[in-house]
């Protein structure tokens, strides 16, 4: 069946139609926040504690507006008999937003979870040059960062949270057993003593 001459339009103002009689809705920014979705990419958030100096962020940069810098440092074997290692420790990272395109390789390639997004988006300056921000500044919006979304139940539990528990139980364990030894080594401290002042007191009286 031939399409019916006009209906092309017609069905465009209706489209307009319906649109017209909707009540307008109005977000009153900046005096109201708008509420963001979770996964929101707003700006870029650094936790130094977990950045080993790897460089693959830097490398994958599709606009290379990360910049990084690192220095050596040789730090003792942790037993007797080890040998010293080496490690890299971090002087600088910084992020120029001004060439940034939020694509989110960095965040995706790090194989530490040092970088994070953050739905902080209110940055804006009136130099150029100060899009470019330090450690510091993207520690702040580090606590920015929401929390991941809860598990499935029946999912299994990270392997990170299995590890940090597994040692967390392993150090309250060694503290428990140590605690335990010094009440012991009290213990028997006591006695001795005791029998020691009985002995100096009955040397006294004779």
């Amino acid at each position: 069946m031939p399409p019916i001459p006009g209906s092309g339009l017609a069905k465009g103002l209706a489209v307009t139609l319906r649109t017209m009689t909707k009540r307008t809705v109005t977000a009153q920014y900046p005096d109201v926040q708008p509420e963001l979705p979770p996964r929101t990419r707003g700006v870029i958030g650094l936790f130094e504690e977990n950045c080993t100096v790897c460089m693959l962020c830097a490398r994958e940069c599709p606009d290379w507006c990360i910049y990084i810098d690192s220095h050596k440092e040789t730090t003792p074997p942790a037993a007797p008999g080890g040998r010293e290692r080496s490690r890299n420790v971090l002087d600088r990272f910084a992020i120029d937003f001004a060439l940034c395109m939020y694509c989110g390789i960095c965040i995706e390639v790090c194989p530490f979870d040092a970088l994070f997004w953050s739905p902080e988006f209110e940055y804006a300056e009136t130099d150029i040059h100060e899009l470019t921000h330090e450690r510091d500044k993207l520690r702040e919006w580090m606590w920015t960062v929401p929390e991941p979304p809860a598990l499935d139940p029946g999912a299994e539990e990270p392997k990170e949270i299995a590890a940090a528990r597994k040692t967390a139980d392993k150090l309250q364990a060694q503290e428990e057993r140590e605690a335990q030894e010094a009440r012991e080594a009290r213990d028997a401290q006591g006695p001795a003593e005791d029998r020691s002042d009985r002995a100096a007191g009955q040397e006294g009286q004779e």
